[in-house]
């Protein structure tokens, strides 16, 4: 069992910054792959960043250049920096950890674990 707690966010003047952060505790050995997805009103969940245990990064069009995801395995936790915050950017953030099973952790389960999700609100 993976669980996850962000932090961060709340209200944003456009244009400003701020900076989301996701608690891993549990069976963080277990942890791959680990991301940042988002919901609007109305809209589907989306992936905004992501990062590999190899520190492979990607990025949704939408936050290339404005965005950086970042990883501390020493405090296990997952950052996102984010800047140049526009009111499209408004939108509940959810961690995503991806569990797998490997040689190295055979023990592990192969799911993913959400956070409870942060609201990040940015006025125009």
């Amino acid at each position: 069992q993976v669980q996850l707690v962000e932090s961060g966010g709340g209200l944003v003047q456009g244009g400003g910054s701020t900076r989301l952060s996701c608690a891993a505790s549990g069976d963080t050995v277990c942890i791959s792959a680990m991301g940042w997805y988002r919901q609007a009103p109305g809209k589907e969940r989306e992936l905004v960043a992501s990062i590999t245990s190899e520190w492979r990064t990607k990025y949704a069009d939408s936050v290339k250049g404005r965005f950086t995801i970042s990883r501390d395995l020493a405090k296990n936790t997952l950052y996102l920096q984010m800047n140049s915050l526009k009111p499209d950017d408004t939108a509940v953030y959810y961690c995503n950890a991806d569990s797998q099973s490997t040689l190295r952790v055979p023990w592990c389960e192969d799911m993913d674990y959400w956070g409870q999700g942060t609201q990040v609100t940015v006025s125009s």
